[in-house]
């Protein structure tokens, strides 16, 4: 007796898997189900129709743009997937480099630049205190312009976390995803440095760095959800450029004002707010003992390490959306 055969994405023909989503192309089978049913529905001309006027449909085809050939017989409406490419490609080319231009010259615009801050990059800021806190194992609730963060660490919150990186880790092996796996295995590996590795008042002094230093990762991570497959989750609707405004604010609100920092030391943020204490830079300067310049280095060197990796993002999505248009335009070798 025969085993049933595998079934198969209906969009790129890679077998499936216990997921929603196909790990080589990214679709949901749902919605690629429901769409081909779709085409073949409105393509497929009914059995009178054929009897009584063949040579009327002969002379107007109801089928889809000529598919060229390479293409798996499972690949449906080529045409709709040729200029979802072609605009993937214009997308990947321009969306980063201009969000980044033009949230620098706000964010050096007085108004624009406060604007920002108060309804963007401010949030990112505490988040990244937040996100920091939670890898060191403190509980932290981030709020605007201040987040509380607990004198001792819980266990709770090392459990919660533990488990949220190892299911994304999982999810990654069901869907075949290295790089949710990776991004889980690092997220584990980052939070036993920052729980087991770290003394308390190292990890203070990391939670305190984590404001702007989360303006700087955080912004660019959301950046980068740009490039997730077209039919993801976070491609869906106009999330996408939520993330990449949000994230091109965060990033360049910190950025600018510390690279501006290297020439001007009163860029640097000293002082006190009233009803949260010391600033960021304050602190680290008079409870940690950091130099100026060393405050302004490493929040530069960390400026510019995101900035490497998101020009490492921005060419490998650029060569793929180019691969994925030369392979719906022509046979591979033609």
């Amino acid at each position: 007796m025969e085993s049933p055969r595998p079934k198969l994405c209906p969009r790129c023909g890679e077998p499936r898997i216990l997921a929603p989503e196909c790990p080589r192309c990214g679709v949901l089978y749902a919605k690629a189900e429901a769409r081909a049913a779709q085409l073949a529905t409105r393509s497929a001309p009914s059995a009178p129709a054929l009897e009584e006027e063949p040579q009327a449909l002969a002379a107007f085809p109801l089928s889809e743009p000529e598919r060229p050939p390479h293409l798996p017989p499972e690949s449906s409406a080529w045409g709709g997937e040729l200029e979802e490419a072609r605009l993937e490609l214009r997308l990947r080319q321009f969306a980063l480099p201009v969000a980044l231009v033009v949230a620098w010259l706000l964010v050096k615009s007085p108004l624009w630049g406060r604007l920002l801050r108060i309804f963007l990059s401010m949030w990112i800021h505490e988040l990244g205190h937040a996100v920091t806190a939670w890898f060191c194992g403190f509980p932290s609730i981030p709020g605007p312009w201040v987040t509380r963060t607990g004198e001792v660490r819980s266990t709770f919150v090392f459990l919660v976390l533990a488990v949220l990186l190892g299911g994304l880790a999982f999810r990654g092996y069901l869907l075949r995803s290295r790089l949710l796996m990776i991004a889980g295995a690092t997220g584990l590996v980052l939070q036993f440095v920052g729980t087991v590795v770290l003394a308390p008042s190292k990890a203070r002094m990391l939670i305190t760095f984590g404001g702007d230093g989360g303006c700087l990762v955080l912004g660019s991570l959301l950046m980068t959800t740009l490039y997730a497959p077209r039919d993801s989750a976070l491609r869906r609707g106009w999330l996408h450029w939520g993330y990449l405004t949000i994230g091109a604010a965060a990033f360049m609100d910190a950025f600018e004002e510390w690279w501006a920092a290297r020439t001007d030391f009163e860029r640097i943020p000293f002082g006190e707010m009233e009803g949260v204490g010391l600033s960021d830079p304050s602190k680290l300067v008079d409870v940690y003992h950091w130099g100026e310049l060393e405050l302004i280095h490493r929040y530069n060197g960390l400026g510019l390490a995101c900035l490497a990796a998101l020009a490492v993002v921005y060419g490998v999505g650029l060569y793929r959306a180019r691969a994925e248009l030369r392979a719906l335009e022509q046979p591979p070798g033609a």
